[in-house]
């Protein structure tokens, strides 16, 4: 959400940092629809103040026995009365109109965010780990799964594609990723375990970005609640309409949650295999925070995703996003793709996003700085840390054997119950 004060103070600023995500110029006419419902707003409150006026000056008329003068007030507030639901009418719809189309519009990329289109236009930071040499050729983790318990036919007959039923040591690895990631994002780096809600009301979706533009990537119950994509969104929605206490800052929350995505932008990619499913489960990482502090907010969170990475050994590398690759709410993001050799490709499994004042303005939180009588927006970050889907495939090609067993990496051992190798089931 934008201010449309800062865009009439700047419009060639904030055009040219739409441009650099690839949006056309809109400050001109977001100016003049501004402008337009000013000057509504303006005479609604103009006949608003003559109509008390007038009642006020009807008794005095009366008061004074000036009856001609009372008729004549009488007759202007029956009037002011007529006009003054239309202007109320006029004032409300322009309102609506230049608050959907300022929450249409994503956010402004940070100064440090690479110009570009697409991915190709992504920076990378580092990379860590060393790719493994196999002295066999590696296979794919869609290959790998369904002799280990990764069901994909079962997953599709009961729910359709883009599902799949685990089964035995497989099911036990990937309840293993999550807890491990869980404690670790605990008992390590400061942030709290939550449970929050599956579903969300429309106020929450719109809180985070997801409404109204991106509905068609979410699932809705019959109720009209959505089904959350990320535990961001009910993580981050805990401060919706609140002045933070300034003490209580940094807030760092985690959750460990199925998410639900309907993939609708994603139609004829990864269709096969794990990568992309309507269901899954994640480890998000979310943090509220003063906004001069947002910045080392973004490192440490990053810093954190990738120490789940490392402790299980998966070879990853660092990208900064360029504009045109970033989510609409994000100011900067830096995405860790993790190696997967069976693919012979990097890929994302993790996205860790500064949102600046973005989301807090949608969701209307904020705080009150030390010794100031004003409030400020907060912000707001996320992050994966990690997605346990991926995170199971990366496991499934990085530690794949010879005869197609698979490894279980030592940090994930104490989780394991004993099982320290996934074997063929069948």
């Amino acid at each position: 959400m934008h201010d449309i004060r800062l865009i009439r103070d700047d419009p060639q600023a904030f055009d040219a940092a739409l441009a650099k995500r690839g949006a056309a110029p809109v400050a001109d006419s977001l100016i003049a629809l501004d402008a337009k419902r000013r000057e509504v707003t303006t005479r609604m409150q103009e006949a608003q103040g003559r109509r008390n006026e007038a009642s006020k000056a009807i008794g005095q008329a009366m008061a004074q026995g000036d009856t001609a003068r009372a008729a004549a007030l009488k007759a202007e507030v029956a009037e002011l009365k007529q006009t003054l639901p239309a202007l109320e009418d006029e004032d409300r719809a322009l309102s609506a109109k230049l608050d959907d189309a300022l929450a249409r519009l994503p956010n402004l990329p940070a100064a440090d965010v690479p110009p570009g289109e697409d991915e190709s236009g992504n920076v990378e930071i580092a990379q860590w780990g060393e790719r493994r040499e196999f002295a066999f050729t590696p296979k794919e983790h869609a290959d790998l799964g369904p002799a280990l318990g990764m069901d994909f036919e079962t997953g599709a007959a009961i729910a359709g594609a883009r599902f799949t039923f685990l089964r035995g040591a497989m099911a036990r690895l990937h309840r293993a990723l999550g807890q491990f990631m869980l404690d670790r994002q605990t008992g390590e780096n400061g942030y709290v375990e939550c449970a929050p809600p599956l579903m969300v009301r429309d106020e929450a979706a719109f809180g985070t970005g997801q409404l109204p533009k991106f509905a068609e990537d979410l699932f809705r119950t019959t109720d009209d609640r959505w089904l959350i994509p990320t535990a961001e969104v009910s993580l981050t929605n805990a401060v919706r309409e609140q002045i933070v206490d300034e003490g209580e800052f940094p807030i760092r929350m985690t959750a460990l949650t199925p998410c639900f995505r309907s993939e609708a932008g994603a139609a004829g990619k990864d269709t096969r295999g794990f990568i992309r499913q309507h269901q899954f489960e994640k480890v998000e990482l979310v943090g509220v925070v003063r906004p001069e502090d947002s910045e080392a907010e973004h490192e440490r969170m990053t810093e954190c995703a990738e120490g789940v990475l490392q402790a299980l050994g998966l070879p990853y590398r660092k990208m900064l996003l360029c504009a045109g690759d970033m989510g609409a709410t994000a100011r900067k993001t830096y995405d860790l793709e993790v190696w997967l050799p069976g693919q012979g490709a990097w890929r994302e499994i993790s996205s860790c996003s500064n949102c600046g004042d973005y989301q807090a303005r949608r969701m209307n939180a904020r705080y009150k700085p030390e010794g100031s009588k004003k409030t400020e927006f907060v912000h707001t970050l996320n992050g994966s840390g990690l997605a346990v889907g991926r995170a199971l495939v990366a496991v499934l090609e990085n530690y794949q054997q010879e005869d197609g067993s698979i490894d279980v990496p030592e940090a994930l051992l104490p989780y394991m119950g004993g099982i320290e190798r996934l074997e063929a089931t069948a």
